[in-house]
């Protein structure tokens, strides 16, 4: 019997797991961590038959040594793909890929959409997937969204689910341990850094990018996107332009651009802009890529306008939580770095009461800082960012900002401050309470979905209080 180990007991590795031993592996999975919550996930797994060890990564050198054969080892996204155990792997010569690679040698004659950026990309599956969908189609979203890919494979496995299309989102996390992957359609969203800390170049963390694209029968580009512009020309001189302005749309014919009102599509009217709900210029973008892989994959325009028509966005990313006493509170918790919380800024109305910190990240933080200045009226800081945003709010002249470390905290403060200004300055349009983090979630959550949620649920508390 073939023997496979997945390193990583997240739920990407748990999907790893299942899939291999469903189709006739032994299989162990190893964690670097021990804990509660990890030990219910062994139990789990051991029952069903596969050997789970906590608090270390295997010494494949040894094991093989000892006479046992290593003939796979699969790598769940959260593992970095040079930490030791990885390495090592690789350099004895075992097959050694990433979760997407194995989720790949089970659903390659399915036909993908691959979509990578720093920014943008969960709106774009998760839209890409509602117009495949209005279609017909059997669409999965899948990735760094919604399933992990290795769970669409094992459902395809044992003949549970036939899909037409694979939507994937992929991270650079996921891509960087890829060698096969070949979607039908590879969208590239947005480029700014990120990641760093991981990839550690610039350079490295777009090549990672570049790959997946690379590897695409169609290609669709972000013609807005002023590093992808530069980049992409020169790389992909086959790929579909999308735009928004007039400049970009003159170059781009062949692509998707809004004109006259409408949505075009190599020159051909798909539908009135006005059909489209959501906010932000970002999404417009976002938006437009979408109906390049829609048009691609042969969807007609009636499709695409019920699908962008009942679109609501997704979950953390500029998601209207309520109105209270006429205050709007915008949760924006998926903006986790300084691009996506600049983007967040300039997608609401102004005056606006603005929440963020959490974990750091490398970055330039200027044109966000910028944004403060023209649109906030007051910054509630919180988590381990509060003093370093206190110290880069103070070097621009803002001054009204305030550590508060919780999210409790914060929107309370948040609501106050609003309403006073409400209060205050009653013919000057109302304040909104905008939670736009610019920052990791993990010094206090573990991980921006409960982070939101929780957001959310401080909102809805606020709401019912007497």
């Amino acid at each position: 019997m073939h023997q496979a180990y997945v390193l990583g007991l997240g739920q990407s590795g748990i999907s790893a797991a299942k899939l291999l031993k469903a189709d006739g592996w032994q299989v162990t999975v190893s964690d670097s961590q021990a804990s509660a919550s990890l030990e219910q996930r062994k139990q789990t797994l051991e029952s069903a038959g596969i050997a789970v060890e906590l608090g270390g990564f295997p010494d494949f050198a040894k094991i093989i040594e000892s006479g046992q054969s290593v003939d796979l080892v699969a790598v769940s996204p959260g593992v970095p793909w040079d930490c030791p155990a990885v390495e090592q792997a690789r350099s004895l010569g075992i097959d050694t890929i990433g979760e997407i690679e194995l989720a790949w040698r089970y659903l390659k004659h399915i036909p993908w959409v691959g979509i990578t950026g720093t920014n943008g990309k969960t709106t774009v599956t998760s839209l890409t997937a509602a117009i495949f969908q209005a279609a017909g189609l059997k669409a999965i979203a899948c990735g760094n969204i919604g399933f992990p890919a290795c769970e669409i494979a094992l459902q395809v496995l044992h003949k549970q689910l036939q899909p037409d299309w694979i939507i994937a989102e992929l991270s650079s996390y996921q891509i960087e341990s890829t060698q096969s992957v070949k979607p039908q359609i590879g969208i590239w969203t947005t480029f700014t850094p990120d990641h760093l800390n991981r990839h550690y170049t610039l350079e490295a963390y777009r090549d990672i990018k570049a790959s997946l694209i690379d590897q695409s029968a169609h290609i669709v580009l972000n013609g807005n996107d002023p590093y992808l512009e530069n980049f992409g020309a020169a790389m992909w001189p086959k790929a579909i332009w999308t735009g928004i302005d007039d400049q970009v749309v003159e170059a781009i014919a062949d692509g998707a651009y809004i004109d006259k009102g409408w949505v075009k599509f190599r020159g051909e009217p798909v539908f009135p802009i006005s059909h489209w709900q959501l906010l932000g210029i970002h999404n417009r973008q976002n938006l437009l890529m979408s109906v390049a892989a829609a048009k691609l994959a042969g969807i007609d325009a009636k499709h695409i306008d019920l699908a962008i028509s009942n679109f609501q966005g997704v979950p953390h990313r500029l998601e209207h939580v309520c109105f209270y006493e006429g205050i709007a509170f915008i949760n924006d918790s998926k903006a986790t770095n300084y691009d996506a919380a600049e983007v967040g800024l300039k997608a609401v109305k102004p005056p606006v009461v603005l929440i963020a910190g959490g974990q750091p990240k490398q970055g330039d933080a200027s044109a966000w800082l910028e944004q403060i200045r023209q649109r906030a009226i007051g910054v509630l800081l919180i988590g381990e960012a509060a003093s370093l945003f206190a110290e880069m709010l103070k070097d621009v002249g803002f001054k009204n900002y305030e550590i508060v470390e919780t999210l409790e905290n914060a929107v309370q403060q948040a609501s106050y401050i609003a309403h006073s200004r409400a209060h205050n300055h009653p013919s000057q349009p109302l304040p909104t309470v905008l939670f736009s983090p610019a920052c990791a979630s993990f010094d206090q959550f573990a991980n921006f979905e409960q982070r939101g949620d929780r957001f959310r649920q401080l909102c809805q508390e606020l709401r019912a209080s007497p």
